[in-house]
């Protein structure tokens, strides 16, 4: 039998998941959070290996933001956005290999 206090972390778990997973189910956030799981990226840099154009590009970054999965560095003039949690870099990085790579099974 679960415990209250396992419930309850269990739901915040599960809270903090569904969050990932919505940023994960939009073409575009995709496509932003695979390139930022290789290297932190400026918006130009991300805008260039993504081809996603603007306005688009704001709104979706603006919606990783709101939903806390990327961090964002200010230099200069430029913004440079990085992933927050390692683990969804391990979800992207398993993605990658079910359903990108070149391997047949």
């Amino acid at each position: 039998m679960k415990t209250d206090f396992e419930i309850t972390t269990m739901r915040n778990s599960a809270e903090q998941v569904v969050g990932i997973l919505k940023s994960l189910a939009n073409t575009d956030r995709l496509l932003i959070l695979c390139h930022l799981s290789q290297a932190e990226l400026n918006v130009s840099e991300i805008e260039q290996m993504t081809e996603i154009k603007q306005p688009t590009l704001s709104q979706q970054l603006m919606m990783l933001r709101k939903s806390d999965v990327v961090h964002t560095r200010r230099n200069g003039k430029q913004i440079y956005y990085s992933i927050k949690d390692q683990n969804l870099i391990v979800v992207l990085n398993t993605l990658y290999q079910l359903y990108c790579s070149n391997k047949v099974n």
